[in-house]
C-alpha cells in the first residue's frame, strides 16, 4: 500500500468517524430535549400527564389523528403557553450555546461569551429605545432590528478598544467587553429614567429574562436568526479549527483569518440581538455550554458547535422549569437562575485553572 493510499483511508476512516460523533451526539441531544421539553410543558402549577401533552400536540397538528379526551382549559395551557414558552427556551438556548462556542474559538479565549463582552447589554439598550422612544416604526421587526443595531454597536467598541490584531492580549477582550458592558448598562438605566413611567414596567422583561411572552407568532423571528446564524457558523467551524492553532498557522493554511474574525463576530451580534429581543438578558449561557461540549466531545469545532446549541436548548428548558415552579404561582425572571447557576460555574472555572 502506497503512502498516498494510507493517507487517504486515513482521511476517510476520520470522516466516517467525525459522522458517527455527529449522528450520536445528535440523537443523544434531541432525545434528550425532547424529554426536557416534554417535562416543560407538563410541570407547573396545574400539572398534565406526558401522554396528554403529545396528545394535545397531535390533535393541533391533525385533527382527525387523535380524539380529544382532555377540557378546552388543558389545551390552552399545554399550546398556547407552554409549548411556545419552552420552543422559544430551546431556540434561545441553541442561539446562545452556539454563540459563546463561536467567540470563544474566534478570540481564543475560554471566557468569552455574549453577556460578559458587553453584546446582550447593547442588544437590550437597543431594545429598550425601540420600546421606550421610538414605538413600533417597522412593525414587528422594530425590537430586534434595534436590538441587533444595539449588540452591533457594542461589539464594535469592544473591538475598536482592545483589537483583534494578533499581538493582542486576549485578556483585554474580555476587560474590555465588561467595560463597555457596564457603561452600556448604565446608558439603559438612563433610557429608563427618562421614559414614561407607565412603560417602565414592560423594560424591566428586558433586564432580567424570561420567556413569559412567548407566543407562536413570535418564533418565526428567532428560528430564522438561528438558522441563519447556525449556518455561518458550522460552514465556518474547518476555518474556526485552524484559527485555535494561531493566526500565523491558519493563515498559512489560507485562512482569512481577518475576514473570518468579522463574519463570526458579527453573526454572534446578529443571533444575540434577535435573541435578546425575544428573552431579554440571559447570561452565561454561552459561557459554560462550549466548556460542557469540550468535555463530551474534544476540541473539534464541527462537534462543539452543535454539542454546545444542543445543551445551550436543553440547559434553558429546564432553567426555565426553574424560574416557572420554585416560586410557583409566581416567575422567577430567567436571567436569575442562568445568573445564578453561571456564576458557581464560572467560580469554578477560576478555581480549577489556578489548582496546579
Amino acid at each position: 500500500m502506497t503512502t498516498e493510499t494510507a493517507l487517504r483511508n486515513e482521511a476517510t476512516s476520520a470522516r466516517l468517524t467525525l459522522r458517527s460523533k455527529m449522528a450520536l451526539l445528535l440523537a443523544a441531544g434531541l432525545t434528550l430535549l425532547f424529554l426536557a421539553v416534554t417535562l416543560s410543558i407538563s410541570l407547573g402549577s396545574a400539572r398534565i400527564p406526558f401522554a396528554t401533552v403529545w396528545s394535545i400536540a397531535l390533535h393541533r397538528i391533525g385533527p382527525d389523528l387523535i380524539e380529544p379526551f382532555w377540557n378546552a382549559g388543558r389545551e390552552n395551557i399545554v399550546w398556547n403557553l407552554r409549548f411556545p414558552r419552552a420552543l422559544l427556551a430551546a431556540i434561545v438556548g441553541a442561539g446562545l450555546g452556539m454563540a459563546g462556542a463561536a467567540i470563544q474559538g474566534t478570540t481564543r479565549n475560554p471566557l468569552a461569551d455574549p453577556h460578559l463582552l458587553g453584546v446582550s447589554a447593547g442588544a437590550a439598550l437597543g431594545a429598550n429605545v425601540a420600546i421606550l422612544l421610538v414605538g413600533n416604526v417597522f412593525g414587528p421587526a422594530t425590537v430586534p432590528l434595534f436590538a441587533f443595531a444595539g449588540a452591533l454597536f457594542a461589539t464594535a467598541l469592544i473591538i475598536g478598544i482592545a483589537g483583534l490584531s494578533p499581538g493582542t492580549d486576549r485578556t483585554q477582550l474580555v476587560l474590555a467587553g465588561v467595560a463597555i458592558s457596564f457603561i452600556i448598562s448604565a446608558a439603559a438605566n438612563l433610557v429608563i429614567m427618562f421614559a414614561d413611567p407607565r412603560a417602565i414596567a414592560s423594560v424591566i422583561f428586558w433586564m432580567m429574562g424570561g420567556f413569559g411572552l412567548a407566543q407562536w407568532s413570535n418564533l418565526l423571528f428567532p428560528l430564522t436568526a438561528l438558522i441563519i446564524a447556525g449556518f455561518v457558523f458550522i460552514i465556518n467551524a474547518r476555518s474556526l479549527n485552524a484559527l485555535a492553532m494561531g493566526d500565523e498557522s491558519a493563515t498559512t493554511l489560507g485562512v482569512p483569518v481577518t475576514r473570518l474574525r468579522l463574519i463570526l463576530i458579527v453573526a454572534s451580534a446578529f443571533i444575540t440581538g434577535v435573541l435578546v429581543a425575544f428573552s431579554g438578558m440571559i447570561g452565561f449561557v454561552g459561557l459554560m455550554m462550549p466548556h460542557i461540549a469540550r468535555l463530551l466531545v474534544g476540541g473539534d469545532n464541527r462537534l462543539v458547535l452543535p454539542a454546545s446549541a444542543v445543551l445551550g436548548a436543553i440547559f434553558l428548558v429546564l432553567a426555565d422549569i426553574i424560574a416557572r415552579t420554585l416560586t410557583a404561582p409566581n416567575d422567577i425572571p430567567i436571567g436569575i437562575v442562568t445568573g445564578f447557576i453561571g456564576g458557581l460555574f464560572f467560580l469554578a472555572m477560576l478555581v480549577r485553572r489556578r489548582s496546579p
